[in-house]
């Protein structure tokens, strides 16, 4: 069984029938998706303030940028580097 992230649509589903009442299983089951996995996304939201799709959506995007490498070229790394290169340093 693959993962695949939760879409805005998902997301906006998850929002109106929280509203309406459902629970995490029947949301799960009318998203195709398991009652976990619904519960999860509802505790990511806020305590205080009920679960906003685009909110939860807009999370998710930043965190998923962050969670990326930065890499580790940099300016100060390249210039030591071709310093070396033209030493006839061998790579």
């Amino acid at each position: 069984m693959s993962y695949h992230h939760f879409s805005i649509c998902e997301r906006a589903k998850i929002e109106e029938l929280k509203k309406l009442g459902f629970t995490t299983r029947a949301i799960g089951k009318r998203l195709n998706r398991h009652h976990s996995s619904i519960a999860r996304e509802l505790l990511r939201a806020d305590k205080d303030v009920p679960y906003k799709a685009e909110i939860a959506h807009f999370d998710y995007t930043v965190k998923r940028k962050n969670s990326k490498p930065k890499g580790k070229w940099n300016r100060e790394l390249a210039d030591h580097l071709k310093e070396k290169l033209i030493a006839t340093w061998s790579p």
